[in-house]
């Protein structure tokens, strides 16, 4: 059975050739969950785009299966990223299915175990650096110009070109555009890869309009929506934890031509709305998806968005990318003797 993946379902809106190798591993086409529970307590129309279905658990995979199939056109001699955790396994993943060595920076002690574990299992070279995301991807960007690898991080454009499925799915599920997409921003490539998404949309004739993009960040990690430097980020949100995002003017002119904003959230609202997610509607994402969830929680009944709309929340990463956070934050299972009258007074 043949998968589909992005690049042939979205081949014709695509940078796609007659040379360009149509690599796979099934991304995309990821549940449009309604979000009842929570949709009601704002007066929303919700929805969660779930992204941590995809082949390595998070959002990367749209992007990277294009990045990688155009490095594989042009005979790069591998792939190099810096990452926060989710790149380096999308990276990983794709390199190994294409046969290209990867080599993966990560900052030092700041990336969740799931994460790391992928990147490894999947044979890439990771090297800690000590040092944040930021001075990383310095490092990855002069380590390719040195040796003739294919960045693929979100400067890389095809990563953000094909990082706009997301918005052309919404939309072919929904059957219109919805009228606002909030989500979290990091490096500020998804943000701006679904409003161009909606744009492109919009121009071919599929979508009837563009939605607010509002984006949300860590409040230890939030030069966008703050408006000031963050040279030293800090955050449970390792995901987010980007003090200089590359595509930050990019993303702020994606917000401001589509009526959004930025919203900052603090760590406490990101797990609660964590909890209140997976608690509330079965829905399991790592703490970084849920800022998005965060800010609307806190910002919803301030005028964000009008009551009645319907809005996706996109939830860019599973939540086994970072067990440890989730299990700290649950409390201990019950821990009984084996027998059923012990057992009945438990629960009692």
């Amino acid at each position: 059975m043949r998968m589909k993946g992005i690049l042939s379902r979205y081949k014709t809106l695509l940078p796609i050739n007659p040379g360009t190798p149509l690599v796979s591993l099934g991304e995309g086409e990821t549940p449009l969950i309604p979000l009842k529970t929570l949709g009601e307590e704002l007066g929303l129309r919700l929805f969660a785009k779930y992204e941590g279905t995809n082949p390595t658990g998070s959002f990367k995979d749209r992007g990277m299966v294009l990045a990688v199939a155009k490095a594989l056109e042009a005979g790069a001699k591998g792939l190099v990223c810096a990452s926060t955790g989710n790149t380096s396994a999308s990276a990983a993943a794709y390199a190994a299915r294409s046969g290209l060595p990867c080599t993966v920076l990560l900052p030092k002690g700041k990336v969740a175990s799931g994460k790391l574990a992928q990147a490894l299992i999947h044979g890439a070279r990771v090297v800690s650096i000590r040092g944040n995301f930021d001075e990383a991807l310095e490092l990855a960007l002069a380590l390719s110009r040195e040796m003739g690898l294919a960045v693929v991080n979100s400067v890389n454009r095809y990563r953000l070109w094909g990082q706009r499925s997301v918005a052309w799915e919404m939309v072919d599920e929904l059957g219109r555009s919805p009228d606002a997409v909030v989500l979290p921003v990091g490096n500020a490539g998804n943000i701006t890869a679904g409003w161009a998404g909606f744009v492109q949309y919009r121009r071919a004739g599929k979508a009837d309009s563009v939605p607010a993009m509002i984006g949300v960040q860590a409040e230890g990690a939030a030069p966008l929506a703050l408006g000031k430097p963050c040279p030293a980020p800090e955050t449970v949100a390792t995901a987010i934890r980007i003090g200089r995002p590359v595509n930050g003017k990019k993303a702020s002119w994606a917000v401001r031509m589509s009526g959004g904003k930025f919203l900052a959230v603090s760590d406490e609202e990101i797990l609660g709305a964590q909890r209140r997610l997976a608690a509330d509607e079965g829905v399991f994402a790592e703490p970084a998806s849920c800022a998005g969830i965060a800010g609307l929680l806190r910002y919803a009944g301030q005028g964000l968005i009008p009551r009645g709309s319907t809005v996706v929340a996109i939830l860019t990463g599973n939540g086994l990318k970072d067990p440890d956070t989730a299990a700290a934050g649950a409390g201990a299972p019950l821990e009984i003797d084996a027998e059923v009258g012990v057992l009945r007074e438990a629960l009692s």
